[in-house]
């Protein structure tokens, strides 16, 4: 019988497996796979509930409790990390719709599977448990400044408001407040305990419905993407290979431990692609399907860098 545990520790092998499935089935049977379309909101809003159900909410108060910890985080996810992706922008062609993907993908920190990660990594992963309900809060609250601050107007001509909001509370905001209602009435209720104990076996299924679907979907409209797809691959590699070293630094300025640092190198490193992905939807449909490209792109190259991450951080860029 499988565990939550073991479907937990294997899932990269799961999104490893799918994602193949999913490239294989979309090129094969590409007017089958694009009908996927219509599916693609249900699932995502599914997906977020289902990580947002297991952020722990009620910890937000106690997790700033660890100021250094909680610093360190700020000073790498939100200092660091926009220098390094606005330096590494600087690689690429100025073209709106490709730097807004970037932009999107790189600029906000993972809050479901780096848990994961930072354990099978030998990290402090109840650091960044406790950490989660303020890297969400604070990255949606600091997204559209960064993209103020790094395409301006260019932005704004590329975001239609209206559709780009419905997104956003649709598929953002009503997840969210349900995983906190449900939440709130698990602390009073053995059916609402229930729920979320249920919940929590939601996220990597449907990390790998959501993958494949979206994968399926729109590898077969990807055509006249593939040149700007070449470009950002290089810029995800550096920006994996930068980040676990500043952040090294930043932890041991800040004198964390050995794995509390692991966690800040983890956290630093792995970003939230499918939790930006309902907002590439939202764009009009031309400039939609490239980044919509351009954030898979990353989750992809990231998937590969996490196994390797698992070997390389422990043992190499932050041993015992």
């Amino acid at each position: 019988m499988i565990s939550r545990e073991k479907l937990e520790a294997n899932q990269v092998f799961l999104y490893l497996f799918i994602l193949v499935v999913a490239i294989t089935f979309g090129l094969t049977a590409p007017n089958i796979a694009t009908q996927l379309d219509s599916t693609i909101s249900i699932i995502i809003g599914i997906l977020m509930y289902s990580m947002f159900s297991q952020i722990p909410f009620h910890s937000l108060k106690g997790s700033l409790l660890n100021r250094r910890f909680m610093l360190a985080l700020c000073i790498v996810n939100y200092i660091a990390v926009p220098i390094v992706v606005w330096l590494l922008s600087q690689l690429l062609p100025d073209y709106p719709p490709l730097l807004l993907g970037l932009y999107l993908v790189l600029l906000t920190p993972c809050i479901d599977y780096v848990i994961v990660f930072t354990a099978i990594g030998r990290g402090n992963e109840k650091a960044i448990l406790t950490a989660t309900p303020f890297l969400f809060i604070s990255q949606m609250l600091l997204l559209p400044l960064y993209l103020w601050l790094f395409i301006g107007r260019e932005a704004t001509s590329l975001v239609e408001v209206t559709p780009f909001a419905e997104a956003f509370f649709g598929l953002i905001v009503l997840p969210l407040i349900v995983a906190v209602a449900i939440q709130k009435w698990g602390n009073s209720a053995k059916v609402g305990s229930r729920i979320i104990h249920l919940s929590g076996w939601l996220p990597v299924p449907f990390m790998a419905i959501t993958l494949f679907v979206v994968v399926a979907s729109q590898i077969s409209k990807l055509s006249g993407s593939f040149y700007w797809i070449a470009k950002v691959i290089p810029i995800y590699i550096a920006f994996m290979i930068i980040m676990p070293f500043i952040s090294k630094i930043v932890g041991k300025w800040m004198d964390l431990d050995v794995p509390t640092t692991r966690a800040l190198i983890f956290s630093g490193s792995t970003r939230n692609s499918l939790v930006v992905l309902p907002l590439a939807f939202a764009l009009p449909n031309e400039v939609s399907i490239l980044v919509a490209a351009i954030i898979i792109t990353q989750t992809i190259v990231e998937i590969v860098g996490e196994l390797i991450y698992i070997k390389v951080i422990p043992n190499v860029v932050m041993p015992d």
